[in-house]
């Protein structure tokens, strides 16, 4: 038998990492509370469909030797790609909400009809809609009172081949929804060389909203995020 080269390994590898993880129903948590008439089996819908669509649109990229989306994206435009994924699909599944159809416009979904053309430029209703590789630390741009949803993922990243990090497939870890208020955020800031837009950061009492009303978390990965999630609530 011919032994597999490293390469061959590796391509094998990015191959079987094209089919991203389906989230998990068993996952689910049915006592979590969601406004505006949103329930969590309209999230797992969406989350369902954006897993099969990454799913189908890497399988065809590995086809042409393009890497994976999420190796290939600036990782700030993919986890932007995931948040606008799911405030366009959700409202699909949840006939309450719509996607904000005002450019830029906050928060991400509103209620439908509530504001005239389903457009609002800011306001105090509807959910904002954010993703993210990281279990915490979110940010935003400005201290505000809103509903926020936060969908926590693990994947590929572009510099993980130079690395020498081994082909991940996407999978959600955890999914949280809950109103945070200003005071549940401070702002960043920046250092005098940085060019980095001032942005604010969820405070430990903002994470601890967000975790006691989680919507989603990956069975398989329920050890890790619960330590996050203690932690966060010892600060």
């Amino acid at each position: 038998m011919t032994k597999k080269s490293s390469l061959d390994e590796f391509r094998e590898r990015e191959l079987n990492s094209c089919a991203a993880f389906a989230p998990d129903l068993k996952g689910f948590n049915k006592s979590c509370k969601l406004p505006y008439g949103l329930k969590p089996t309209h999230i797992h819908k969406a989350m369902k469909e954006f897993t099969g669509f990454l799913g189908y649109v890497n399988t065809q990229l590995n086809s042409k030797g393009i890497p994976r989306m999420e190796t290939m994206l600036m990782p700030a435009n993919f986890s932007s790609m995931v948040g606008e994924f799911m405030s366009a699909n959700i409202p699909k599944y949840c006939a309450s909400l719509v996607k904000n159809r005002y450019h830029n416009g906050h928060p991400d979904m509103i209620p439908k009809g509530q504001y005239p053309g389903n457009a609002a430029q800011h306001v105090a209703e509807g959910v904002e809609v954010k993703a993210s590789r990281y279990l915490r630390g979110w940010q935003g741009h400005n201290p505000e009172d809103v509903w926020l949803s936060v969908f926590a993922f693990e994947s590929g990243r572009p510099t993980d081949e130079h690395k020498g990090v081994l082909p991940l497939p996407f999978r959600f870890l955890a999914v949280y929804c809950a109103r945070l208020e200003k005071a549940d955020w401070q702002y960043s800031g920046r250092t005098g060389t940085s060019r980095r837009t001032i942005t604010a950061t969820v405070k430990p009492s903002g994470f601890a909203k967000m975790a006691a009303n989680w919507v989603y978390r990956a069975p398989n990965a329920k050890s890790t995020i619960g330590a996050l999630e203690e932690e966060a609530g010892d600060e």
